[in-house]
């Protein structure tokens, strides 16, 4: 059974009514005295709950509310329901204990695909039964580390839900590839899945980037365009680097986010998308909403289900089947003999540091095979081809004293530029950046090739 609280009597006849033609078992109430009479007498599958019962619209009685309907039923899901201009109640509800929020007023399709979402994540969670791990698509992600299968545990969990998934992890530890997963394990793999750099896409580019623009909407708009969102309609849309938005452009993500429908550039008719968000940082969100970097709403948006991806150098037990893997398709791609590694070879790889983690893995070996051109690989063919990152650093630090963060790292990818002789995909691995990340810190110091 599904509880709806709200003291609007136009709003519980609606969402009753759309409840009950979806299937569900609907009762409301006007209001906390008597929601609670319900909740201390029977435990409801999911709560939709308003924020505010009278004519203030502090909010002040829906959050007493929740956190009392939490103590009774903390395993029960609430979806808080608030006005887009309260909506920063909505996130001081998420931090009470709730699972979603939705704004008024919401979208029907996008509503019922949070509640049912909520009701398949409410359940105690549990393995993969051996059925699902056996129709469960690894895609190409290679391990059996005890870290990645955590990781594919998760996934392999709430893949067929409709969860908000967020990927986090350190550059180069194959984000992507997850998000992969996610998708061609999900009911919507027949459908797009869209793969958007934010990192790479500048604040005046994005409205035309994501929702799309007719002809003429502006100076340079000589056809038609299809945004991203509109791509991905009826499969997952993959906003990587979502840590890199500009704050501008993360009030327009999150309001479609909410409601599932945008505006294309130069015309005002409202488009709906029906879409899976994951979503991929390398960067602390949290630590940024306490900066003020990354709105605390647009975080609750899309991290309903968390995935931390282990770094490298935690799963170094999978780092020979990853490097075997790399060598066998080098080998494919290049029409080349399959190579082999000697046992120090394996050794010497699955001891060094991996600041790049798998993507400096994967330059390491292909590198060495393509240079030494040699059937047997040792550890000396790997040492030759390695890039140290520290011992030119230990060196510089005296010189860096009383330097600014700013103009450390301007210095920092000079000598790494200098180090490359220029080549941008080597500095970025280094650096443990992607070249997106690369472009805008060469734009942000004015350093040019």
């Amino acid at each position: 059974m599904i509880l709806i609280i709200d003291d609007d009597s136009a709003v519980r006849s609606s969402l009753s009514f759309m409840l009950k033609r979806a299937g569900y078992e609907a009762q409301t109430v006007p209001g906390p005295r008597e929601a609670m009479e319900v909740v201390r007498s029977i435990a409801p599958d999911l709560i939709l709950m308003d924020m505010n019962f009278t004519l203030s619209t502090t909010g002040e009685e829906g959050l007493t509310l929740l956190k009392q309907v939490k103590i009774f039923r903390p395993e029960t899901p609430v979806i808080l329901m608030t006005a887009w201009g309260s909506i920063q109640l909505a996130v001081q509800g998420m931090q009470a204990g709730a699972f979603d929020f939705i704004t008024k007023p919401w979208n029907n399709a996008a509503l019922l695909q949070r509640i049912e979402t909520a009701l398949q994540l409410s359940g105690t969670p549990q393995e993969p039964t051996q059925e699902q791990s056996d129709s469960f698509d690894r895609s190409h992600i290679i391990g059996r580390s005890q870290g990645l299968m955590e990781v594919l545990n998760t996934i392999a969990r709430i893949a067929k839900t409709n969860a908000s998934v967020l990927i986090t992890g350190e550059s180069g530890t194959g984000k992507e590839l997850i998000a992969e997963a996610i998708h061609i394990n999900s009911q919507r793999a027949k459908h797009p899945f869209v793969k958007v750099n934010l990192g790479g896409i500048s604040q005046s580019l994005f409205e035309s980037e994501m929702f799309g623009h007719k002809k003429g909407a502006f100076t340079d708009a000589s056809a038609d365009r299809i945004g991203r969102f509109e791509m991905a309609n009826k499969g997952t849309i993959f906003l990587d680097e979502i840590g890199d938005l500009d704050p501008s452009c993360q009030v327009k993500l999150l309001r479609v986010l909410q409601d599932q429908t945008f505006e294309v550039l130069g015309d005002s008719r409202p488009r709906k998308t029906d879409i899976r968000v994951v979503s991929a940082t390398n960067a602390d969100l949290r630590k940024m909403v306490g900066e003020r970097t990354f709105r605390e709403d647009l975080f609750y948006r899309i991290n309903l289900i968390t995935v931390k991806l282990p770094a490298l150098r935690e799963r170094r037990e999978d780092i020979p089947l990853l490097a075997r893997h790399f060598a066998d398709r080098q080998a494919v791609t290049n029409g080349l003999p399959r190579t082999e590694f000697s046992a120090d070879a394996l050794q010497f790889l699955s001891r060094l540091p991996y600041p790049g983690n798998i993507r400096e893995l994967k330059n390491l070996v292909e590198r060495t095979i393509l240079v030494s051109g040699k059937p047997l690989l040792d550890a000396s063919d790997f040492d030759a081809q390695y890039i140290r990152h520290n011992d030119a650093r230990v060196t510089e630090g005296a010189a860096l004293a009383g330097m600014t963060l700013d103009e450390i790292e301007r210095q920092t990818i000079l000598q790494a530029l200098d180090r490359y002789k220029g080549n941008l995909s080597q500095v970025a691995t280094a650096l443990g950046i992607s070249r997106a990340a690369l472009y805008r810190r060469l734009e942000k110091y004015n350093i040019t090739m």
